[in-house]
C-alpha cells in the first residue's frame, strides 16, 4: 500500500514543519516518549501508517507495538509507544492520529455489522463511497473489521446501475456481447423491482443487486431468483441501499450472499484514541 503521497499531502496541509508552538516552546534537542491509549473499545487499524507519518517527519522516531491491526481493543489499552525528538512527536500527533482514529473507526463499525451477520452464508461488503484518494486505506480498514471488499474501482467488474439501464436497450444482448470479449469479469446488475430482476435472471447476470427495496419485496425477489436458479447458473444476491445496524440482522436472515453497506466507509465515527507524553 503506497501511502507516501497521502502522508505528504496531510503533513503539508497541517504545516507540520512550520509548527510555531513547538518551535518556540520546546527545545529542539529535547527527547520524549509517548503512549497511545484507547479511550473506547474498538478494532485497531492503521499502525503502519501511524508509524510512517512519524518516520516521514523524523527518522529518529521509533514506534513499538505488540498489538496488530484487526485486534480488538478494550478501553484503557495501551496500543503503542513512541520515542524520539519531542518536536516530532508533538508536531505529528494530529496527522498521525487522524489516520489511526479514522481507520480504526471504519474497522470498528465494520466489525459491528459483521457480528450481526452470522448465518455462515451472508457476508458484509463495502462500497466505493470513500473519500477521494483514501479508498485503499478505507477498504483495508474494512478487511481489518472482518468484512469483504466490493470492487475497488470502475475497471474491476461490471456493475450495471439504474442509469445504465435507462440508457441501454437489450440487457441480455449487451451481456452476451460483453462476455465474448471479457470472459473472466463478473457482471452485476442493480434491480429495484421484480421486472428488472426477471431481466437480470434472463440475461444471466453473475450477481443481482436488490437496491433500496423494502423487506417484503426483497424477500419476494430473492425467492424468484432462487426458483429460477438452475444447474450451471446460480447468481449471487446482494442487498444494498440504506442498510444500518438496525436492519442488517433481519436482512441477513433472507440468505443473500452479500449485504453492501456504504456507511462503514462514509459515516464511521473516529475511534477515540489519545496520545499522552510519559514522564519519568
Amino acid at each position: 500500500m503506497n501511502t507516501n503521497k497521502l502522508i505528504e499531502i496531510a503533513l503539508a496541509e497541517d504545516k507540520v514543519f512550520q509548527d510555531i508552538t513547538t518551535k518556540e516552546f520546546i527545545s529542539k534537542d529535547k527527547k520524549a516518549r509517548a503512549v497511545l491509549i484507547a479511550n473506547k473499545p474498538g478494532v485497531l487499524c492503521g499502525i503502519d501508517i501511524f508509524e510512517k507519518v512519524y518516520k516521514t517527519i523524523s527518522s529518529a522516531c521509533k514506534v513499538e507495538s505488540k498489538i496488530k491491526d484487526g485486534s480488538l481493543l478494550k478501553k484503557g489499552d495501551k496500543i503503542l509507544k513512541i520515542t524520539g525528538p519531542a518536536s516530532a512527536i508533538l508536531s505529528g500527533e494530529r496527522t498521525a492520529l487522524n489516520f489511526l482514529q479514522n481507520l480504526s473507526g471504519i474497522a470498528t463499525l465494520t466489525h459491528e455489522f459483521v457480528k450481526l451477520v452470522k448465518n455462515g452464508k451472508t457476508k458484509i461488503y463495502d462500497t466505493r463511497k470513500t473519500l477521494p484518494g483514501y479508498r485503499t486505506l478505507a477498504k483495508y480498514a474494512v478487511v481489518c473489521g472482518g468484512a469483504t471488499n466490493h470492487r475497488m474501482n470502475l475497471s474491476d467488474m461490471v456493475l450495471i446501475k439504474d442509469n445504465h439501464l435507462s440508457l441501454s436497450e437489450s440487457l441480455a444482448d449487451k451481456i452476451k456481447s460483453f462476455r465474448k470479449k471479457h470472459k473472466n469479469i463478473l457482471i452485476e446488475v442493480e434491480c429495484e423491482n421484480l421486472a428488472q430482476v426477471r431481466r437480470s435472471v434472463a440475461a444471466k447476470a453473475d450477481i443481482i443487486m436488490l437496491d433500496n427495496t423494502n423487506y417484503t419485496n426483497t424477500k419476494k425477489m430473492i425467492a424468484f431468483i432462487r426458483r429460477n436458479s438452475v444447474s450451471g447458473y446460480k447468481p449471487e444476491i446482494e442487498i444494498s441501499g440504506g442498510v444500518n445496524l438496525q436492519t442488517a440482522k433481519k436482512l441477513a436472515k433472507l440468505g443473500a450472499e452479500r449485504i453492501s453497506v456504504g456507511m462503514i466507509t462514509h459515516s464511521a465515527p473516529a475511534l477515540d484514541i489519545t496520545l499522552e507524553i510519559t514522564i519519568d
